[in-house]
């Protein structure tokens, strides 16, 4: 029901609520007003009394009196203690609406995040396995040269490569929410991210990389697999949002406390409306049904996960020359 009829439910709860307000106003106004009738009835058993034994003389007088002033005084505060409640309630219902106007749009959300990447994930699991598949097929059934065979053998690997990626995040994902706990050792960072560079470099030879890394025996204690996540999905990230050819800038800088690993590219960028979202898990710009890149929503979420692992901060913004950069600052030497 709730993925079927949102706008109704809504409605619904909405009508619920104003009714409840419209009640306590018709109510907190009668009581207001039976309040003034009691005390106008009082006021004039108090004027009978006072007449009966001779003690009133004139209005001003005995409003002066000390039994009239006791009497609006105790009217006073019922009134302040009537208005008082009514403000109270009112602004306890604002309130209450804003917690579940907030929490509804959460739970909207995650279920259209949750069916789009159980639409994605079928597409992305059966993409690579037929491409492999059908490479495969090809070189059983026809003769073919030996450049054209290893042509086809490098799709194969590439669309292998992309599924068990693909498996990796969907295992790391299950695993940061239950047990994952880092391993910490202290490692020639720039020289490990040299390498798994130039071997992407080989994955994806249409990829422009404009590498910089600042010293080339800068060590760091990191978790050598959590960092290779994080770089892995932040340049997967950016390859994937960029035209082709690719620009993909990565930058390393280190002081004496904090790595820095600055990533780069120039394709379509982050909405700034989307930019508080992107790091939830299965979030994806848009929706699956229209939507022409590939992926899961569990890249950034993964790079979040394993920065917060790390003691570490992540920050995006926009890139100048168009696109979006993501800047990962981690402690260099954990405490």
């Amino acid at each position: 029901m709730l993925n079927k009829n949102p706008l109704r439910l809504r409605l619904l709860s909405y009508t619920v609520i104003a009714y409840m307000c419209l009640a306590f106003t018709w109510w907190s106004i009668l009581l207001y007003t039976k309040n003034q009738d009691a005390f106008q009835a009082k006021v004039e058993i108090l004027k009978m009394g006072a007449a009966a034994e001779g003690l009133y003389s004139n209005e001003a007088v005995f409003k002066a009196s000390g039994p009239y002033e006791k009497l609006d005084e105790e009217y006073q505060r019922q009134q302040w203690m009537i208005l008082g409640e009514a403000v109270l309630f009112m602004l306890s219902i604002i309130i209450g609406v804003w917690i579940i106007n907030n929490s509804y749009s959460q739970l909207i959300r995650s279920a259209e995040n949750k069916r789009n990447f159980l639409l994605s994930i079928t597409h992305e699991l059966k993409s690579p396995i037929a491409s492999a598949q059908l490479g495969l097929q090809t070189i059983q059934k026809r003769k073919l040269s030996p450049k054209q065979t290893e042509e086809i053998s490098i799709n194969a690997q590439h669309e292998l490569d992309r599924l068990k990626n693909l498996v990796d995040n969907l295992l790391l994902a299950a695993k940061v929410e239950t047990n994952y706990t880092p391993v910490f050792e202290v490692e020639n960072v720039n020289r490990m991210i040299k390498e798994y560079v130039d071997r992407l470099m080989i994955s994806y030879p249409k990829v422009n990389f404009d590498v910089v890394l600042e010293g080339e025996y800068q060590t760091a204690e990191i978790d050598r697999s959590g960092l290779i996540s994080i770089l892995g999905n932040l340049i997967e990230n950016a390859i994937k949002y960029s035209e082709t050819p690719a620009n993909v800038s990565i930058q390393t800088k280190i002081d004496a406390t904090t790595l820095e690993i600055i990533v780069a590219d120039r394709g379509m960028g982050i909405p700034e409306s989307e930019k508080s979202s992107v790091f939830e898990k299965f979030y994806r710009v848009g929706s699956e049904d229209t939507r022409k890149t590939k992926g899961t929503g569990l890249g950034l979420y993964i790079i979040k996960e394993m920065t917060l692992a790390h003691n570490g901060e992540v920050h995006l913004k926009d890139n100048p020359e168009g696109g979006t950069i993501f800047n990962v600052q981690l402690p260099r030497f954990q405490k």
